[in-house]
């Protein structure tokens, strides 16, 4: 079997859900690369701007005048022309750049960070939502960090909500919405391995409708 693949894959993903092993699994099958906070890195390296406001920014919503503040302290690195321009903007805009340039590059995996928006004029882009029944991810999180299911429920929920803000302050489009992907399934029904085999299966489709 030939098991390659000319799609760019982005994957949302609801915290617990596993959608960062399904991406990692699913790039492991297609002989690509998957980036999670990889990314980061790569946003660092070309901007300028240091890698920690990357890490400190990452899914975090930022419509907060507080932080825009704070952010803004650190405005060097980038390029004069966004001078103005708050910080956090200036850390997406980099992230954005650096997801498009990596798309460019070649077929690859993308875990969160808005990918599937920085890439919606891409026509080899794949974009999927990973979701979960919440008692299922409460038992995967506290077994995978040793937490109570509580402090997991607590995770859970605290970091469900600043993806979602992240992504909905960024895009035009929903978090977790189906119509905002191509392509949305509940791991906890098929399971992580279940989950993959299916997103492989609909990607190879995919594949084969772009050929006509």
């Amino acid at each position: 079997m030939n098991n390659s693949t000319s799609s760019i894959i982005t994957i949302g993903r609801e915290y617990g859900s596993g959608g960062r092993q399904i991406g990692q699994e699913i790039a492991n099958y297609f002989g690509i690369k998957c980036y999670d906070k990889e990314l980061l890195e790569h946003a660092a390296n070309d901007s300028g701007i240091c890698k920690e406001l990357f890490e400190n920014h990452d899914e975090k919503p930022t419509n907060s005048f507080l932080y825009s503040l704070v952010m803004d302290t650190y405005s060097f690195g980038y390029s004069s022309g966004f001078s103005d321009m708050p910080m956090n903007h200036k850390v997406f805009l980099a992230q954005f750049d650096a997801i498009k340039k990596l798309a460019s590059e070649g077929p690859c995996v993308m875990v969160g960070r808005c990918a599937d928006y920085a890439l919606a004029d891409n026509r080899d882009c794949f974009s999927v939502f990973i979701h979960a029944d919440l008692d299922w991810r409460v038992n995967r999180i506290s077994a995978k960090h040793h937490k109570s299911a509580k402090e997991a429920r607590d995770m859970i929920t605290k970091t469900d909500k600043s993806r979602a803000s992240y992504y909905n302050y960024y895009t035009n489009k929903k978090w977790g919405n189906a119509a905002s992907y191509s392509f949305s399934i509940d791991s906890s029904k098929f399971g992580v391995d279940g989950a993959v085999r299916a997103i492989i299966e609909v990607i190879e489709i995919f594949d084969e409708c772009k050929k006509k």
